[in-house]
Formats: structure tokens, C-alpha cells, sequence
């Protein structure tokens, strides 16, 4: 065994734990940091980012479907190949460049699992690092679901790497995994089903939206089954029989390939946290108002491996990574502050939120107006032919604050983020409503939400 020392050792290269090597290492600290995957995290490599790639092709061919007969009559089609070709352009040089960046940056790097020997004692393969204090920012993984041939599902990140499109795919969930990625599949000429075991999917987004998501998502030719449980997956020659049950039956379908979009879990489990004594729970690492954990004052974690409070979102392992970094440097003072953000799922429209749903805001006791209305006869949707778009906002009747936007349509993911900024500063209805927007824009029809 190689024993090392240092001031910090973080564990995970994503958002959550680049920044808080590189402020550290910055101050002075000795830094290590550590991943078992591919340096640069989930969003660059696996999630966000080649994600929305996949999405922009398939936003061409629904942009040309929506058209036809009015001024367009291409028939443009997706080439997987060349798409994925074109989604490795931005994964393929982010391990190297990011290693690079560390090690120029004077920050030790080591590739494996990471386990503890004591409170700050990890080991790795054949080096023992020991550190003042350890990060863990090791992100999430495919939950275990307990299900008959669940060995044959492919994960979200296998999906990324498909180089041929199967003909069939089912989507095990109804998250945003399974949606997002059920968009780009039958716009690229797959037979797409998903099946989630919930009656409603996309949990943490307005019901009434989602309901009108799930519509555009059947009309694209999508199945979509609710209520209904995989019970199992068997191979099959060279397909899958997935069978699933409802309340009153069983039903199976064949495959030529089984996705798991049924959530993630934090990707902890094998790093003998108990040895630490690091509490954990479902949601991860327990961890206090300053991401320090409550058992073990010498641990911080963020991202999706801290039961944080926060949503599971890149920009909120990158805000919380600069809090961790403060406190590691300051002293504990800073807390990371949730209003105001903002999140989306890629599907076509898109879908976003920010702020309260509606059932949240009325078990609060908060006095509010509920606006909602189906946009698909506003000019911003009818221009580009698009069927499927509303929005609801919730105002608070004594002071006009924004409590909550919910969007679906065109430039929905953008157009959010006007509201976030509007809850985040305390800006209210009369705000957005005498401002000013560029027109004809998505932005400039937030004053009639209001």
C-alpha cells in the first residue's frame, strides 16, 4: 500500500466535486480527487449533455412534422450513426481534458472505487489517501428494482452508447428519463411504450401539465400504460418479454430492447460509509445546513449523494459545491439556498417548473390565484404548428409574489428561468406584467400568465 496525504480528498469529478477540489486547491489546500468512472461526471458524459444532443436532432424532425403543409415539405430523417458520431464530438474529449485540468491545476488524481478505512482514511486499489477532511460528490446510480431478469435491462448511460436503434423499446418508469428519451426514440422511428407503475408520471412537475404531456406523447405514437408494474423481464432469442400486471391483469410485451428509467440512488453503497461514521439514508448522505455530514464533521457531501434538501439537478451540485468549498475554507457560514430554481424535462415541448405546485402551496395555507390556460391557440404556439403547450402560475393574492410557474411549450426550459429570477428576487406579478419583453417572443407572453 502507497499511503498519501492531503488537506482534501474529493470523491466524484462532476459538478459537484470539481468545484470544491479547484477553490480548495486554489486557497492552497493539498487536493486529491477521485472517480471510478470516465473523469468529468454524469451531465458531461452520461446525462445533460449528450442528452440534449440526441434532443436537438429530434426537435428538427418534429419542427419539419409540425410544418408540413405550411410552407415545408421535407421528409427528413434521424441517422443514429451519425448522431451519435456527433454526440461523442463533446463526451470523447471531456476525461482528458479534464484530467489535464486538475493535474495542471497541482490536484493528485486517482481512478477507482473509493472505500474508508476510518473518518478520513479512503483506499483506493493499492493507495491509502489520507485527508483533514473528505468530499463525496459520487453522484447516482440506477436503483435496484428487485425485479425477475433485471440483468437485462440497459442503463441510461448504455442507451447513450447505442450505436444501432432498436426497432422496440419499452422504458421501465416514467421520469424524465424514460420521457426524454421516449421523444427521441419514436421520432426516430422507434416503436416506443413506457410503462410506470404510478397513475401519473413525471411526479415533481404540475399534474395538469403532465396530463397534457401525456397526451402529445400518445399522439406522437408513443404507448404510454400507467398503473402498471414490471414484474419481470425475460430474454428471448434475440428480443425481451417484458410481462407487467395492473390491479386486474397481466399483460406482456416483446422488445428488442428493456431501459431502466425507474429512478436513481446515490452511488455510496460500497464505500463502507458505516467505517466513517457517516450516516446515510435513502437520499443519501445526512448532512447538516452547511452540506457537513451530521455524524461526522470532518465528511461534506452535495450532489445527487446528499440528502440535501436540494433538487438533483447539475447547477445545484455546482451551488452547492461553492458552499462546501466556503465552508471547508471559512469556516461553516454559508447555506445553500434553494428558491427560485428551475427545472425541466427535454421532452418535445419541453416541460419546466420552478417554485410550488399547486397541492404544495394549499398545504401551506398560502392565499393565492391559480392562472391556467391550454396556449396551443396563442400565436407563439399556432406559428410553428404546435398542438400542445399551457402553463399555470400561482400568484399570492395580498402581495402578488410569484410562488410558482409551471410551462409547457415552445422555449418552455428558457422562458422558466424569468421566473425563477422573479422568486429568487422577490419580483411579483405587477413586474413581469409592465415589463417590457422583446415581441414576438415565448418571454413576452409571461405577462398575460400573470
Amino acid at each position: 500500500m502507497v499511503n498519501h496525504n492531503f488537506d482534501l480528498v474529493v470523491i466524484g469529478t462532476g459538478a459537484g466535486g470539481s468545484t470544491v477540489a479547484h477553490k480548495c486547491r486554489k486557497a492552497g489546500w493539498k487536493v486529491a480527487i477521485i472517480d471510478s468512472n470516465p473523469f468529468g461526471g454524469t451531465c458531461a458524459l452520461r446525462g445533460c449533455d449528450p442528452k440534449k444532443v440526441l434532443v436537438g436532432a429530434a426537435e428538427l424532425i418534429d419542427w419539419n412534422t409540425r410544418m408540413k403543409g405550411n410552407g415545408f415539405s421535407g421528409n427528413d430523417k434521424i441517422d443514429w450513426q451519425q448522431l451519435m458520431a456527433f454526440k461523442r464530438t463533446f463526451t470523447e474529449p471531456v476525461p482528458a481534458s479534464r484530467e489535464k485540468a486538475f493535474t495542471k491545476a497541482g490536484i493528485a488524481t486517482f481512478h477507482g472505487r473509493a472505500r474508508f478505512l476510518d473518518k478520513t482514511t479512503l483506499e483506493i486499489g493499492a493507495d491509502t489517501l489520507n485527508g483533514r477532511y473528505v468530499h463525496i460528490a459520487a453522484g447516482a446510480k440506477p436503483a435496484v428494482l428487485g425485479i425477475a431478469g433485471e440483468e437485462y435491462l440497459t442503463t441510461s448511460t448504455e442507451f447513450l452508447e447505442t450505436e444501432q436503434l432498436p426497432k422496440r423499446i419499452i422504458f421501465v418508469g416514467g421520469g424524465y428519463i424514460a420521457f426524454e428519451f421516449a421523444h427521441v426514440a419514436a421520432r426516430a422511428n422507434a416503436k416506443v411504450r413506457i410503462i410506470h407503475r404510478g397513475i401519473r408520471p413525471l411526479e415533481g412537475f404540475d399534474p395538469d401539465l403532465v396530463d397534457t404531456l401525456v397526451r402529445a406523447t400518445r399522439n406522437l405514437g408513443v404507448e404510454v400504460d400507467l398503473g402498471a408494474t414490471v414484474e419481470s423481464v425475460r430474454k428471448e432469442g434475440e428480443h425481451f418479454i417484458v410481462t407487467a400486471s395492473t390491479s386486474n391483469s397481466s399483460e406482456t410485451f416483446e422488445a428488442d430492447m428493456v431501459v431502466h428509467g425507474a429512478g436513481r440512488v446515490p452511488d455510496i453503497d460500497d464505500m463502507t460509509l458505516e467505517t466513517a461514521n457517516v450516516e446515510r439514508g435513502k437520499k443519501g448522505i445526512q448532512v447538516n445546513e452547511f452540506l457537513q455530514s451530521v455524524s461526522n464533521p470532518l465528511v461534506f457531501a452535495a450532489g445527487d449523494a446528499a440528502d440535501s434538501g436540494g433538487l438533483p439537478l447539475t447547477p445545484v451540485a455546482t451551488m452547492q459545491g461553492h458552499v462546501v468549498a466556503s465552508n471547508l475554507l471559512k469556516g461553516n457560514h454559508r447555506r445553500p439556498d434553494y428558491r427560485g430554481i428551475g427545472t425541466a424535462v427535454f421532452t418535445i415541448p419541453p416541460m419546466a417548473s420552478v417554485g410550488l405546485k399547486e397541492d404544495d402551496a394549499a398545504k401551506q395555507g398560502l392565499y393565492f390565484d391559480v392562472n391556467y390556460e391550454d396556449t396551443s391557440g396563442w400565436y407563439s404556439s399556432k406559428r410553428i404548428g404546435l398542438k400542445y403547450s399551457a402553463y399555470k402560475t400561482l400568484v399570492e393574492k395580498d402581495t402578488g409574489l410569484i410562488l410558482g410557474a409551471h410551462l409547457l411549450g415552445a422555449h418552455a426550459d428558457e422562458v422558466i428561468s424569468i421566473f425563477a429570477l422573479a422568486i429568487r428576487n422577490g419580483l411579483n406579478a405587477k413586474d413581469l406584467k409592465t415589463m417590457v419583453f422583446a415581441y414576438p417572443t415565448s418571454a413576452s407572453d409571461i405577462s398575460y400568465m400573470v
